[in-house]
């Protein structure tokens, strides 16, 4: 059987990058953990990474440090977690009485109508939600626990918290700009 040289290369870059997970597993866990909240949280940008690097073959071929590169790279996408996290965290933070008194220089009347329409509008966007989405929102943006606690509350991965927040945070901004 003659397999084509594409396929081949495609094959070795993959168990490249298995060899090199098996390998450095323990210091890119040790590069990520000092950033990490939980181990459990740096397995799985460890296991982000070995994703993102299966979609590309040829990502680990002619680098020095293999071991370098993907402590890096594990390391970045840790923060970028930690950025999305804090930006996500900023976006929907506050309570509906923080929102009326925020100063504004505009002094137009229907200013505080605008306001409303807006908690209303997010009001009805968050009971859209499905139910579990709804709760890891609910329990993050509301009640500030953190997405491994929701995910221990929940019984779910932290994947998965991450993937409820960002779905909802992201219908919820969509429900935003429609009405503008």
């Amino acid at each position: 059987m003659r397999t084509s040289t594409a396929s081949l290369n495609e094959s070795d870059g993959t168990d490249l990058l298995n060899r090199a997970i098996v390998e450095h597993y323990g210091d890119i866990i040790k590069a990520v953990g000092g950033r990490s909240r939980s181990d459990g949280a740096a397995r799985e940008i460890v296991h982000d990474l070995y994703v993102k690097l299966a979609l590309q073959p040829d990502a680990l071929s002619g680098k020095r440090s293999i071991k370098a590169f993907l402590c890096r790279a594990a390391s970045n996408m840790r923060i970028d977690r930690i950025r999305r996290e804090q930006f996500e965290s900023r976006l929907f933070s506050g309570s509906d009485e923080d929102a009326r008194t925020v100063v504004t220089t505009e002094s137009a009347p229907d200013q505080g109508l605008a306001i409303e329409a807006r908690l209303a509008v997010l009001k009805q966007a968050i009971a859209e939600l499905p139910e579990k989405r709804r709760t890891a929102f609910v329990l993050h943006r509301l009640h500030h626990l953190s997405p491994d606690q929701i995910a221990s509350k929940l019984k779910i991965s932290r994947n998965m918290v991450d993937r409820h927040l960002r779905r909802a945070l992201s219908h919820c901004l969509d429900r935003l700009f429609e009405m503008e």
